[in-house]
C-alpha cells in the first residue's frame, strides 16, 4: 500500500492508523502546495482533486477522503480494536465521532489556512472551534479516549487537527480534559513514530 501526505497536513491521521495497526506501506510525499510529487510527477495525474491523503491499494485501487480510509485500515487490523466491528452500535458511534471532527472541526479550521482569508473571519471560526473544544472537554471527562477506555482511529482524526491549534491561534487552554487527552495520543509510540516520518518531531 501507499499513503500519499503532506506533513502535518489530515493525511497524518491515516499515516497514525497505519502505524497503530502494524501494516505495511509506503509513504509517499505529495506536497499541497507544488502538487507534485518528489520525483516531479503531477499529484493531480493520481488524485485529480489534488489533496491529500489517498490510499493506493496493492492492486492499484484507490481510496480517498481521510474517514473512509482509517475505518478501512482499521477494518484490516481488527485485533488492533482500532474500531468496533461493522454492524455493532459502537461502530456507528465511532462514524458519529469522524463526522463530527471532520464537518465541526477539520473544516471548521480549513479557512484559517487560507492565507487571503480576512483576521476577522478567522476569529469567528476560532470562536465556533473553542466552542466545540469545550463541548468535547465535556466529553472527555473520566475517560481516556474519545470511544472510552480503547484508541480508535478518531482519537488519531482529533489528535491530527487539534495539532492546528499553534499555527491558528486557537486557545484549548481552558480545557484540561482535551490538554490531557491531546499529550496522551502524542505519547502513543505509533504518534511518535508517524510524526517523526513527516519530520513533525526531531
Amino acid at each position: 500500500m501507499k499513503l500519499y501526505y503532506s506533513p502535518g497536513a489530515c493525511s497524518l491521521s491515516p499515516h497514525i492508523a497505519l502505524r497503530e495497526a502494524g501494516l505495511a506501506f509506503e509513504p509517499v510525499l505529495a506536497s499541497t502546495k507544488s502538487h507534485k510529487l518528489q520525483d516531479g510527477t503531477d499529484y493531480y495525474g493520481i488524485n485529480p482533486l489534488g489533496y491529500v491523503p489517498m490510499l493506493e491499494l496493492d492492486d492499484g485501487t484507490r481510496l480517498r477522503e481521510g474517514p473512509a480510509i482509517v475505518q478501512y485500515i482499521a477494518d484490516l487490523a481488527p485485533n488492533k480494536n482500532l474500531a468496533p466491528a461493522s454492524g455493532t452500535l459502537s461502530r456507528y458511534r465511532l462514524q458519529e465521532w469522524l463526522t463530527f471532527i471532520g464537518t465541526e472541526m477539520h473544516k471548521t479550521y480549513s479557512p484559517m489556512f487560507n492565507p487571503n482569508m480576512p483576521e476577522e473571519a478567522k476569529a469567528i471560526f476560532r470562536t465556533k472551534l473553542q466552542s466545540r473544544y469545550e463541548w468535547l472537554n465535556g466529553e472527555l471527562e473520566g475517560k481516556d479516549y474519545l470511544m472510552g477506555e480503547h484508541f480508535t482511529v478518531a482519537d488519531g482524526y482529533l489528535f491530527t487537527v487539534t495539532n492546528w491549534t499553534k499555527p491558528t491561534g486557537v486557545d484549548i487552554s481552558p480545557y484540561a480534559n482535551v490538554q490531557a487527552w491531546h499529550a496522551r495520543i502524542g505519547a502513543r509510540p505509533a504518534v511518535q513514530e508517524a510524526m517523526k516520518t513527516e519530520g513533525l518531531l526531531k
